[in-house]
């Protein structure tokens, strides 16, 4: 069998080495080659793939334009670093997302070349408090069970958001907890309470913390409270614009796997001008991605900027890769991607001293990062 080396300082599952990385050609890893790092700076950086849970667009494209929307957006994530991700839908009517999901699924079937793996779909509403909107269009409903069946039917559904405040949110959470679906909390008027509530029974993680959730007050913890008192996971903004870095390091120190996302908008990768958002058009301006009432709306990020970023704020390198990688994969279960071990798939990003991107591996195929 023949492999591809890849030389450099990796990120394994044993800690730092300095060696040598193979890949099969069955996209694998086949062994790795390393000694324990030594103390000076490499010239180069062998990090595990980055894993988006949470993607609604990129290089122009929204992903609720369906057709190969998705298709777009994957190999435009692919350039950063992105090695698979979660398609993301937006809140609409229930005639679009039959629409959007039936494209989703057949996107998903198959790795197209020179792209990030579509691992699944997460939707983002419609099931989602009125109140709280945030950025979503207001297509809120009530969510129910034979509707979301139809909807699985479609397309292979990994995380869904919900409010779980809305009545029968709970039966839902209960249903699609054990079908081994991951059930966020997000866009949501609840209280600490109706917090805790929801993850007895069997939410699992937090959309986009912080954002579109009430706040944490020492007398009102609100759904914030909730999740840096109880929460094992839960999804984060890096870019410096949702979230404060103050509030990062405190929801970093208080949630053990918290793991973060871009919430990536079609303007991520793309110059400023007007770009669509599901039935919105926002505008991407000084770093950051609006509606026209200033709302934030999505973000610009890409992953290698959210490792910067991290970096940034004072976190280990080892630590900003696995909030990348290593927890998304295991929020998912998904036991052989996020990580740099033999047997496990070839997806390896390549950066130089300062963290930007050099090459990409997906699945072993070596991608251009500005193809």
């Amino acid at each position: 069998m023949k492999t591809r080396v890849l030389q450099g300082r990796m990120l394994t599952t044993a800690g730092w080495l300095d060696g040598e990385l193979h890949l099969d050609d069955n996209g694998r890893i086949a062994a790795i080659d390393g000694r324990l790092a030594g103390a000076g700076e490499p010239a180069r950086y062998l990090l595990p793939g980055f894993i988006d849970l949470h993607v609604h667009g990129g290089g122009g494209v929204d992903i609720m334009e369906a057709g190969d929307a998705a298709g777009h957006v994957a190999r435009t994530h692919a350039r950063f670093g992105t090695t698979s991700l979660l398609a993301t839908t937006m809140t609409a009517p229930r005639a679009e997302l039959v629409h959007v999901l039936t494209a989703l699924g057949k996107v998903a079937q198959q790795r197209a070349a020179g792209s990030a793996r579509i691992l699944g779909v997460h939707l983002e509403g419609p099931y989602i408090n009125p109140g709280k909107l945030g950025a979503q269009p207001d297509d809120a409903v009530a969510a129910v069970m034979d509707e979301i069946d139809y909807y699985r039917s479609l397309a292979p559904l990994k995380v869904l958001t919900l409010a779980p405040e809305i009545a029968g949110h709970h039966a839902v959470i209960r249903r699609l907890s054990a079908d081994g679906i991951r059930v966020q909390l997000g866009h949501t008027l609840g209280s600490y309470e109706e917090g805790v509530a929801a993850l007895q029974e069997g939410a699992s993680g937090f959309t986009h913390l912080f954002n579109a959730m009430t706040a944490l007050h020492h007398r009102e913890p609100g759904m914030v409270g909730a999740a840096l008192a109880h929460a094992e996971y839960a999804e984060l903004i890096p870019d410096l614009l949702h979230v404060h870095p103050g509030a990062m390091h405190a929801a970093l120190r208080a949630i053990p796997r918290l793991y973060c996302v871009t919430d990536s908008t079609a303007a991520a990768g793309m110059p400023d001008g007007e770009y669509k958002l599901g039935s919105h058009t926002v505008t991407k301006c000084m770093g950051g991605v609006r509606l026209a009432d200033g709302t934030l709306a999505g973000s610009t990020l890409t992953m290698d900027q959210a490792l910067r970023n991290l970096v940034q704020i004072g976190l280990p390198l080892a630590q900003a890769s696995n909030r990348l990688s290593l927890y998304p994969a295991d929020y998912l279960g998904v036991a052989d991607r996020g990580r740099l071990e033999t047997g496990a798939w070839g997806d390896v990003v390549v950066m130089d001293k300062d963290l930007f991107v050099q090459h990409v591996y997906v699945e072993g195929e070596c991608l251009e990062p500005d193809a």
